[in-house]
């Protein structure tokens, strides 16, 4: 009988994680109990991916508001230090803010506006537009942005990121002083020892900083990459991509990871005789409509995956050829044409009017995002994701 089915993607249950845990042995456990429980097969190709979350929970890899103050204070000083570009999040930043301020005499933060990196409003553009305010220009002192804007607390939230930032770095014991300016170069009209805090923009901001003169300049990918008095750490990102694990204690992006990626491909081969692909995922990366957020918060969707999902789709629209190539055909014929161009596709159909409008993003980038969609960030429980028919097509 011929497959109605194409792609399905299910959340996978298993235990609590916890620092130590064998987590390759439980993530092909899981899995395979949840195939028998569901009455489901394995297949070639299947992705089995694992959320970024547990991984650096198996790993220990945490570290303290205290080891973040002393790495701030060893590479910048301890003295004025401007932190730029931070996004505004209470489970992603404002941790790391409290461990940078611990490390400084006096902060001088500069937000970006009318929204963070991620799409995280301060403002609207219909506000800037009404005040005169030129984003790209202009830089606003705390007390003009007030006189313009007042109050303004984030639609989802309801927190008022520019007084709870202030706040968290003088409870730290640090002076404070809050410009907001979209070009990185204004800072160091107030400091030259700078910690960027951008996570894509992060390589330009570096360089325009160095060429303005800063005397140091660290990006969170700079703190915290070796240990700290027994802290975790990770030697590519640093602090990027951590979250917040207690009030002073912070979980870190997983570190080295490759080596679990591929021992889960291996035991399923070994265990089924099945061919899958596994991949380690953090944030998708899409766009929320309503509040503007651009989801990746992390530096990338996915630091570590099996060689088979390298590169990116290699699809036909079949509405494209249905509508042109064959808009004479219908039925059983239509079908078979398009099956036909299918099998015979180029391995390479970059330039093909017929792959127009499939989407042209890295594979991990893809199934990451909707591997985040089912798994969510709340009490699902399901840390692990299978997702089976991703690569199967219309012909399958």
């Amino acid at each position: 009988m011929e497959r109605k089915v194409g792609t399905v993607s299910r959340g996978i249950r298993g235990p609590i994680i916890r620092q130590g845990d064998d987590l390759r042995e439980i993530t092909v456990t899981s899995v395979l109990e949840a195939a028998e429980s569901e009455g489901f097969s394995l297949r070639d190709r299947d992705v089995i991916a694992v959320t970024e979350s547990i991984v650096a929970r198996s790993q220990g890899n945490y570290a303290s508001v205290n080891d973040i103050a002393a790495d701030v204070k060893a590479k910048l000083g301890g003295e004025t230090i401007g932190v730029i570009f931070p996004i505004l999040s209470r489970n992603r930043f404002a941790i790391c803010l409290k461990g940078i301020a611990m490390g400084a005499k006096k902060v001088v933060l500069m937000l970006s506006y009318p929204s963070d990196e991620v799409g995280n409003a301060l403002l609207t553009y219909d506000q800037l537009d009404e005040a005169g305010i030129n984003p790209y220009t202009d830089v606003l002192t705390l007390a003009k942005y007030r006189e313009l804007f007042g109050e303004n607390k984030h639609e989802f939230t309801g927190v008022d990121y520019v007084q709870y930032y202030s706040d968290i770095i003088t409870e730290a014991g640090a002076e404070v002083e809050v410009i907001f300016a979209n070009n990185a170069k204004a800072i160091l009209d107030y400091a030259d020892c700078i910690i960027n805090c951008d996570i894509h923009t992060r390589v330009r901001t570096k360089r325009l900083l160095k060429e303005g003169g800063a005397k140091v300049v660290c990006g969170l990918d700079d703190i915290l990459t070796a240990s700290v008095n027994g802290s975790g750490y990770n030697t590519k990102y640093g602090l990027l991509g951590s979250n917040k694990s207690t009030e002073d204690q912070i979980k870190l992006f997983p570190r080295e990871c490759q080596d679990l990626v591929e021992g889960i491909q291996a035991d399923i081969l070994d265990k089924t005789g099945k061919h899958v692909e596994v991949m380690v995922y953090g944030d998708g990366a899409f766009k929320d409509p309503q509040g503007k957020i651009w989801e990746l918060a992390d530096p990338v969707v996915s630091p570590a995956f099996t060689s088979g999902l390298i590169g990116t789709p290699n699809e036909l629209k079949l509405k494209y050829l249905a509508d042109n190539d064959f808009a004479n055909l219908s039925g059983a014929e239509l079908k078979e044409a398009i099956s036909k161009s299918i099998k015979e596709k180029d391995s390479n159909l970059v330039g093909n009017m017929a792959s127009q409008g499939t989407t042209p993003r890295q594979l991990t980038d893809l199934i990451g995002s909707l591997c985040d969609l089912t798994s969510g960030s709340g009490d699902k429980g399901t840390p692990i994701i299978l997702i089976q028919g991703y690569f199967d097509n219309f012909t399958d």
